[in-house]
């Protein structure tokens, strides 16, 4: 089984990642498109050359990877995409031969913790919209909606929230996917001494969730226009 994970950034995405990876039948990939992604813009991102230079920057190598022969001869292939590097300009033809859930967050959480790394984010930068766009277009494609798991769930109860994700998957479950070891991961892009020393330090997931933060005004706004497509998509939630 080939799994998409589809989040913005800062969603528990990386922990989701590592929880895979710990079962120790699942190769992961992070952030397949992010090269792709920079090379096709000019938004300015941290590391911007460097992981141009150090992955992946064909969109069309990437999609035929991502639906090729699962690697390192395993059953299953966890692929950590984020939703806004799926811009218009990359064919999404792929998607429809991976099993596709969706990982969201509360956007004033999302933000909080993006402005920390990354200045004067935008809406555009924290990937709602494109989720939600996303999360229609495969929907459409399947039928019914695809899997929604939100990161307060996970965060509250991981046994249950994963247990039923792997159900909902078909796969079984294992304990193996509550813990990992401290330290950057050999699978983790180039960008992961900016973005990752927080999930370093972790060997699992953390307490749930206190209150949501107070935000800047300006930063609030966008809070305001990320939440419809978020509520949109918590109402499809295991």
């Amino acid at each position: 089984m080939k799994i998409a994970m589809w989040s913005g950034p800062r969603n528990l995405s990386t922990a989701m990642m590592y929880a895979f990876a710990a079962r120790g039948d699942c190769a992961v990939w992070d952030e397949p498109f992010y090269a792709a992604y920079l090379r096709q813009t000019v938004i300015d991102h941290p590391m911007r050359d460097q992981i141009i230079a150090a992955h992946e920057s064909d969109p069309a190598k990437v999609a035929a990877t991502c639906i090729g022969e699962i690697p390192q001869a395993q059953s299953l292939f966890y692929q950590k995409h984020m939703t806004l590097h799926m811009i218009p300009q990359f064919d999404r033809q792929f998607m429809r031969d991976l099993t596709n859930v969706f990982l969201i967050r509360h956007p004033a959480r999302v933000v909080a913790s993006y402005a920390k790394k990354r200045e004067g984010p935008t809406l555009m930068d924290i990937g709602f919209v494109q989720q939600a766009e996303l999360f229609d277009q495969v929907a459409d494609w399947m039928g019914e909606a695809p899997l929604v798991i939100d990161s307060a769930d996970i965060r509250a109860d991981p046994y249950a929230a994963l247990n039923n994700l792997c159900d909902a998957l078909g796969i079984l479950f294992t304990k193996n996917m509550l813990h990992w070891p401290a330290g950057p991961k050999p699978y983790d892009g180039v960008w992961g001494p900016h973005w990752y020393g927080a999930v370093h330090r972790s060997t699992g997931f953390e307490d749930p969730e206190g209150p949501l933060p107070d935000l800047p005004s300006g930063y609030q706004s966008i809070v305001d226009q990320a939440l419809p497509y978020y509520k949109k998509l918590a109402a499809f939630k295991m």
